[in-house]
């Protein structure tokens, strides 16, 4: 589906940040200065939403898991909601140090969630004392705000997309540690050479934030749909070749 300038536009994500806050290599996105804002080129922004979605798409397509990564307060609930309709993983609270590059403590730190849930199911729960049970309460809702998000991500994923790269440079430096593919909204004020899909946006704004959200978002349903029509293809034709025996015989007794 083709990107709306004017869409953009009536979301504020042609709004940058102050000329003297700016990175000079957002340039090429940078249509014009006004009052001592940078403006965003929206053409361009069109094009780049089109080329992110084409290559999430595909990743969706694959199999693979998209790590959403925003904690700002004005993003925060926006990708919570889109990621969370579309079943893909996110972080929108402190990025975990090492959610990436140490991914084996970050997955013990999950099965542990999974531990204390099996010991209230069997009744081990209630055999700690009250002190304990206390403690084991606190640290599976600071487990759950922290990584309940995260649950199904039994991999690395397969790319990040993120809101605001300055703030979440900590996720950004671990995903390129790892050659993750990374998506992003770039504000003026940040270096898009730290991003592999650039998308040049309002960062700040949660009308631009929501805008950008939804066209990702359904780049990537785009693709998860795809995956679906392709396993029913392959499901179908399994069942057409076993079934081919005994439509031969079948069409074989009739014969005779």
């Amino acid at each position: 589906m083709a990107v709306e300038v004017k869409e953009l536009l009536e979301a504020g994500v042609h709004f940058g940040h102050l000329t003297r806050k700016w990175d000079p290599n957002m340039a090429p996105y940078v249509y014009m200065e006004r009052n001592g804002i940078h403006i965003i080129n929206l053409y361009k922004t069109a094009a780049k939403i089109e080329e992110a979605g084409d290559a999430l798409a595909k990743i969706a397509a694959s199999g693979r898991k998209i790590l959403f990564v925003a904690t700002k307060k004005q993003a925060k609930d926006i990708v919570a909601e889109k990621a969370g309709s579309i079943n893909m993983p996110f972080i929108t609270e402190r990025w975990p140090g090492g959610m990436l590059t140490n991914f084996v403590t970050i997955r013990k730190a999950i099965k542990k969630m999974a531990t204390i849930d099996r010991m209230k199911k069997d009744g081990t729960f209630l055999t700690l004392s009250k002190k304990e049970r206390l403690q084991v309460d606190r640290l599976r809702a600071k487990l759950e705000k922290n990584l309940g998000s995260i649950v199904d991500m039994t991999r690395l994923p397969g790319a990040l997309f993120v809101v605001d790269i300055k703030r979440e440079h900590i996720a950004i430096k671990e995903a390129q540690k790892l050659n993750i593919p990374i998506f992003a909204m770039v504000d003026t004020n940040s270096d898009p050479r730290q991003v592999d899909y650039v998308i040049p946006a309002n960062d700040d704004a949660s009308k631009s934030i929501d805008k950008i959200l939804t066209h990702v978002t359904d780049a990537i349903t785009a693709g998860l749909n795809e995956r679906k029509a392709e396993k029913a293809d392959k499901d179908a034709a399994k069942v057409d070749k076993k079934a081919a025996p005994k439509k031969a015989k079948a069409a074989k007794d009739e014969e005779e």
